[in-house]
């Protein structure tokens, strides 16, 4: 009995280790929408994430252009960074999902959610 359990624990560690390394993998191109303050227009985002270690670099294509992501971080599943469109800092934190980031922004107190998807 003892050696059941001593397996299945080490098994269901073996698993949280492997999907915490899964779900942590931010590096890529990722691909969202955000709606404007109409409610109505929706733009297109598109975020390619650098993951350095505990460091968050990259870039954010949207209609405006390509903005650089500065101060970014990575906490286990979760990330924080920032992003300029001249002189207005927008701070941004998410959650990293296997297949997907919740991204949370607040541009002088008005709030936006984003949910991004790994491009193919």
């Amino acid at each position: 009995m003892k050696k059941l359990f001593t397996t299945t624990s080490l098994l269901i560690c073996g698993v949280v280790i492997c999907l915490a390394a899964i779900v942590a993998d931010v590096s890529g191109k990722w691909v969202g929408s955000v709606k404007g303050p109409d409610g109505d227009t929706e733009f297109p985002l598109t975020y390619v994430f650098k993951a350095d270690g505990n460091v968050l670099t990259g870039t954010l294509t949207s209609p405006q252009g390509d903005v650089p992501i500065s101060e970014g971080k990575i906490d286990g599943d979760k990330i924080s960074f920032k992003i300029s469109f001249g002189d207005q800092a927008i701070v941004n934190t998410g959650k990293v999902y296997a297949d997907s980031i919740g991204v949370d922004s607040d541009l002088g107190g008005q709030k936006f959610h984003v949910l991004l998807k790994r491009a193919k």
